[in-house]
């Protein structure tokens, strides 16, 4: 099963696509879509949700898990973080993808071990967690990537939860 994790924004989008294992997480794909910040918000807007559904026909997850806009200082960073976040939701739906959410808190306690890990802390545990030569770099990336480590950790959880309501 392939895990997308998306860390939503316009100006740098980053994305995470890990293959759930039984000897352990694999990375797929790790890396972050740019719209031109000079670029009209409409247009940026058109760029990233045809680079989301390209990257969703590119590697077919089952899931993408994206970060859920929980607290932002900046009104026009939050504004543009939820419109890309959106456009990811949207898309993997259309994409027929399962959505999950998790708060910034639940993806540095899943990769770290506390939710109050820095972005450095979260860049060398996906490193560990995956296997690679160096951290994800920018931290837009290895955010993305640890998101769909996070659902991987959580999604055992889940499942007993679905049965059990049924």
């Amino acid at each position: 099963m392939f895990v997308l994790g998306i860390d939503p924004g316009l100006s740098r989008c980053g994305y995470g696509c890990v293959e759930a294992r039984p000897e352990g997480p694999r990375a797929v794909a790790i890396g972050v879509l740019t719209t031109p910040p000079g670029d009209p918000l409409p247009q940026r807007l058109a760029e990233l949700q045809a680079e989301l559904r390209a990257l969703l026909v590119e590697l077919a997850p089952a899931v993408v898990a994206v970060e859920r806009v929980f607290f932002q200082v900046n009104v026009r960073t939050a504004m543009s973080v939820g419109q890309a976040s959106g456009l990811a939701m949207a898309e993997a739906v259309a994409a027929g993808c399962e959505v999950a959410q998790y708060t910034p808190n639940q993806v540095k306690e899943a990769v770290a071990g506390h939710g109050a890990a820095d972005k450095e802390q979260v860049q060398t545990m996906v490193q560990t967690l995956l296997g690679l030569a160096a951290p994800p770099r920018p931290a837009d990336a290895a955010d993305a990537a640890a998101l769909a480590l996070c659902h991987l950790a959580h999604e055992p959880t889940r499942r007993a939860v679905a049965r059990a309501a049924r």
